[in-house]
């Protein structure tokens, strides 16, 4: 880590630089040669430029001297807040430390490795080796008593490390393969966590030692002469003790700092910090609402903080998995601070996480201009730009992100599934391979290595592989794929060359598709039934009780607003309705709930923020949402029809607007079966018809299987009965066992799976000029039909 002085030497040779006028300040020309200068890549215009320099005068205000401009600590305060990068700002600009400027440097680094006995140096020697934190502006210890607290705090780490590295009991590991998280460490510098983590052994009596005196430093720090010194020395114990990673004793000090001074945004800050580190996210977040509130209420003492808290609120709340919420305090953060490449990245990276993929990138390529080795920047830009279809540039963006870093498990991995997806096996096996030798037991890349090794015709290394990721995890995905590789072997199948193996065949059109009784589902509406239901897994809707929306009605108080057209509504915002799902769906994983609103952002609020304001009509979401969560089918649609009557314009009465219902019915079917287009919507707008709809007439418009969403009772089909196994029967085209519905047909006899039937796949050794299938939902029922066949035949027997 850069010294405290090489690092304020490097700043004062940028401000040297830019001070033309050798008048001690840089006024705003000076400044906006600065600003130019160190963002080379980044075309400004004069309204940028003005913005930027508003922003920074009025932030640093009292650093402004007169009309001579920012001030060498002015413009040094800026790089200590994060708004800069010191080092690639030097870099950039050719500039040079002059030859005795690292003296201090080297006092610092003689002095840090001293031995135990020799620890009395002078009061200068002591401030110089002490780490870089203490001598920052706004980091500073004021009492002298807190520099002997931390010198004694020194001398007790140092020991207890060398006891635990004898032990081998101290251990640190290599961080470079993994994303950084983002977060920022400091109230100053925008700084990276370390490339190697740090792990103590807390169990063993060494450590119950060094915890013991630790408590008398606490009290002696608690015992001092006023409130301030002791807050002093409780924020300088924290500080040594978070720099050496004891995150759990740093905490114990941030907190008590809190109590001694409970305005003061600092302790927050780092408690935040501590308790994110430890994985405690919820904590964390709270501990960095009340630094925002104590910011907010200092006015601008503490305005220069308020991108470093909104950044690390919002990542806070991505550890909880609330995205979109998050995404609100990384704009908040790059809108206070536009140089601010971090806050940027993580919008981007969040604006990805919803699916809103466009966005993203533009958010992302901005951070990228910023500071153009942001390894991490480059690999979420690569997958954004191809989720929209631009796969040549990605594999670019994706090549410059492991050129910066060549172990980038991510990159790598997600690099691998962009060949996966355009067909090139061998090239996606190389990538799969590279994640494994950084991460030995990633289960998915060995999951997928085999995959790609089977759609590059290795059978024998894809059968390697899978056993591999056996031996990893023993999901039953893992099962099945090795029975299918069995089966393609067995059958000794041509490669269609799918990335699931499939064997060849031909898509036969869907008037050629006929059912034999009534209880086959046709085609069209199994395929639009298998989307649903995909939607319902990815969303755990399926698990949320319908009962839960209406207990959110009952409980939820959302003011009325009024909408372009003048019409009373109960809408919401984004990350308000994100809140809400986070309710419904309580029982999920934050990195699951992650998925589920990103499915839900891009499948069902893309279609009801229809103008893009961001807010959302919560009446019709509740009712849109209700038939496919949880719950006996006649429960969805009445709890549908109370989420319409609970909107403003219904409520009250016991019946709704024909016009809401058949909005209704078009909202639902442009989402859920998009087939039909969104088209549909557009006709309802100008209706006049002021009719009233009951519950039993929105019952037959529910149902109606031709303008209605009668695909509901096939998407029932499917939830009941998804999880049926048909003995060791296989599917014909894609030589998976049948799980869920088997559809057999009755002349040629072969089998297919849901979703080869919904698909029109049928094996190219059938060519019939119409095929007729009957669906069997278990193993049962189709050796009942077999008997009853039989019988037939012996009572037509002579």
């Amino acid at each position: 880590m850069a010294t405290r002085g090489s690092r304020s030497e490097k700043v004062k040779r940028i401000f040297q630089q830019f001070d033309n006028n050798r008048d001690g300040g840089l006024n705003r020309d000076e400044m906006a040669a600065l600003v130019v200068a160190v963002n080379p890549r980044v075309k400004f215009s004069d309204e940028q430029i003005n913005a930027i320099l508003d922003e920074v005068f009025r932030t640093y205000g009292e650093f402004i001297d007169g009309e001579k401009g920012l001030t060498y600590d002015g413009l040094l305060r800026t790089y200590d807040d994060g708004a800069g990068d010191v080092d690639r700002d030097f870099d950039a600009l050719g500039l040079e430390l002059y030859p005795d400027e690292n003296k201090g440097a080297s006092i610092v680094s003689e002095a840090s490795s001293s031995s135990i006995a020799d620890e009395r140096v002078t009061e200068s020697q002591r401030k110089q080796r002490t780490t870089a934190w203490a001598g920052s502006p706004h980091h500073e210890i004021v009492f002298d008593d807190t520099w002997k607290l931390v010198d004694e705090l020194e001398i007790l780490l140092k020991r207890l490390q060398a006891k635990q590295a004898k032990t081998g009991k101290f251990k640190s590991d290599n961080f470079d393969a993994y994303s950084d998280a983002g977060w920022s460490r400091e109230l100053g510098p925008s700084a990276e966590l370390s490339e190697k983590r740090v792990y103590w052994e807390e169990t063993g009596p060494d450590y119950g030692i060094f915890v013991k005196e630790l408590g008398a430093l606490r009290s002696r720090a608690d015992g001092a002469r006023s409130r301030e010194e002791a807050f002093d020395g409780q924020m300088a114990i924290g500080r040594v003790l978070y720099e050496h990673q004891l995150f759990k004793e740093a905490l114990i000090s941030f907190k008590r700092s809190c109590e001694l001074q409970p305005m003061d945004v600092r302790p927050h800050f780092r408690a935040g910090n501590c308790l994110y580190v430890l994985g405690k996210y919820k904590e964390a977040k709270e501990e960095f609402l009340l630094a925002l509130e104590a910011a907010e209420a200092g006015g601008n003492q503490w305005g220069y903080l308020l991108p470093q808290i909104y950044v690390n609120l919002g990542i806070a709340l991505e550890g909880e998995g609330m995205v979109l919420s998050a995404c609100e305090y990384y704009r908040e953060a790059a809108i206070l601070c536009p140089t601010h490449f971090r806050a940027l990245k993580l919008l981007g990276s969040a604006l990805f996480g919803v699916g809103e993929y466009r966005a993203a990138a533009k958010a992302l390529e901005e951070a990228i201009f910023m500071k153009p080795d942001y390894a991490d920047a480059h690999c979420d830009l690569g997958s954004a730009l191809h989720a929209l279809g631009e796969d040549e540039r990605a594999i670019e963006v994706f090549q410059k992100a492991i050129d910066l870093k060549p172990g980038h498990v991510d990159a790598l991995y997600n690099l691998g599934g962009l060949y996966m997806d355009l067909g090139r096996f061998q090239r996606a096996s190389e990538m799969y391979t590279r994640v494994l030798a950084v991460w030995p037991n990633h289960w998915r890349a060995q999951l997928n290595k085999a995959v790609s090794l089977l759609g590059a015709g290795e059978t024998e290394e894809a059968k390697k592989a899978l056993k591999e990721a056996l031996k990893m995890t023993n999901r039953v995905e893992l099962h099945d794929a090795i029975y299918h590789l069995k089966q393609l072997q067995k059958k000794k199948v041509k490669s269609n060359g799918g990335a699931n193996g499939e064997g060849a065949f031909v898509i036969v059109e869907p008037s050629k598709f006929k059912t034999v009784g009534e209880k086959t589902t046709l085609r069209q509406d199994l395929g639009s039934a298998i989307q649903i239901r995909a939607f319902q897994r990815i969303t755990r809707l399926s698990r949320c009780n319908v009962d839960l929306l209406k207990k959110e009605m009952n409980e939820i108080d959302v003011p009325v607003t009024f909408s372009g057209g003048g019409g009373p509504q109960k809408s919401i915002r984004k990350p308000n309705l994100e809140g809400i799902l986070r309710r419904l769906l309580s029982f999920l994983k934050p990195e699951t709930f992650q998925g589920a609103v990103k499915a839900i952002n891009e499948r069902i609020l893309s279609v009801l923020d229809e103008t893009g304001s961001g807010r959302v009509d919560l009446g019709m979401f509740y009712a849109v949402l209700a038939p496919i969560c949880n719950g006996p089918p006649n429960k969805r649609k009445r709890i549908a029809f109370d989420a319409l009557l609970w909107r403003p314009v219904n409520e009250g009465s016991s019946q709704i607007r024909k016009v809401d219902a058949v909005q209704y019915i078009k909202w639902l079917r442009a989402i859920y079966v998009p087939s039909h287009g969104i088209s549909e919507i557009l006709e309802v707008h100008g209706e006049t018809d002021s009719s009233m709809v009951s519950f039993s007439e929105f019952l037959t418009m529910f149902d109606d299987p031709d303008w209605g969403f009668g695909i509901m009772s096939t998407l029932l089909k499917l939830e009941n009965g998804d999880r049926n196994r048909h003995g060791r029967r296989v599917c014909a085209v894609c030589r998976y066992p049948v799980i869920g519905s088997r559809f057999r047909e009755v002349k040629s006899h072969f089998s297919l799976c849901n979703q080869c039937y919904s698909e029109g796949k049928v094996p190219p050794s059938f060519k019939q000029d119409e095929y007729k299938f009957k669906e069997y939902g278990s193993e049962a029922e189709a050796m009942k039909d077999k008997c009853m066949y039989f019988t037939l035949q012996s009572h037509k027997s002579p």
